[in-house]
């Protein structure tokens, strides 16, 4: 498994949160609240989402037989969309 860890600073960090929860919701496993989400993809990776007044923290783990930097810009780039105002938000990617 790789895990990916990134801290987005944003004062949105809930809307955005909830708005890819929701996006997601139609295809794959989604739990969220206003705080926290997870999002389980179809090929196994999960996406682990908190988010506090300031930032918007993101763990995301891909199997070992998948594509974790494809994965790191699946994942900014949506949420890239909802944050439109004031995209490109940064990710700072780092190994968990």
């Amino acid at each position: 498994m790789s895990v990916s860890v990134a801290r987005v600073p944003t004062l949105s960090a809930s809307r955005y949160l909830q708005q890819l929860a929701k996006h997601w919701s139609h295809k794959m496993e989604v739990s969220f609240t206003a705080e926290e989400g997870t999002i389980t993809f179809p090929n196994g990776a999960q996406l682990v989402m908190r988010a506090d007044s300031a930032t918007l923290d993101l763990v995301l783990t891909v199997p070992e037989d998948g594509d974790a930097l494809r994965m790191r810009e699946v994942v900014a780039g949506h949420i890239d969309r909802f944050a439109f105002r004031e995209a490109p938000l940064t990710y700072d990617w780092r190994e968990g």
